[in-house]
């Protein structure tokens, strides 16, 4: 599985409207085969900062980045951005979430 993790700094002024100004593409990426999940959250220290966590079989995250909805991304969301967004990504030998044992609840 490939595993995403993706910071984007916001213009203050959108901040607020970013997951309505997100939701096409994050609406198309789910809906993509092979994704596992595409999920967005907002710092509680920064509000100009979201985070995306998303996750994709090996072989469906070239697809993803080739989708036309992706390639709409890479021109509409720059505009609203203070800064281009910041990455970290890996391939690891999973295929879904695991519990946290040390808090684990009964």
């Amino acid at each position: 599985m490939i595993v995403i993790t993706a910071t984007f700094r916001v213009k203050p002024e959108h901040a607020d409207n970013w997951p309505e100004i997100t939701r096409a593409f994050t609406e198309a990426t789910r809906a993509e085969a092979g994704n596992h999940w595409f999920e967005w959250s907002r710092s509680v220290d920064d509000p100009q900062k979201y985070v995306l966590l998303e996750a994709f079989d090996d072989d469906a995250a070239g697809a993803h980045v080739n989708s036309d909805h992706f390639t709409q991304a890479q021109t509409d969301l720059p505009p609203y951005l203070e800064q281009t967004p910041k990455v970290i990504n890996g391939v690891l030998d999973i295929d879904g979430w695991s519990e946290l044992g040390e808090m684990q609840v009964d």
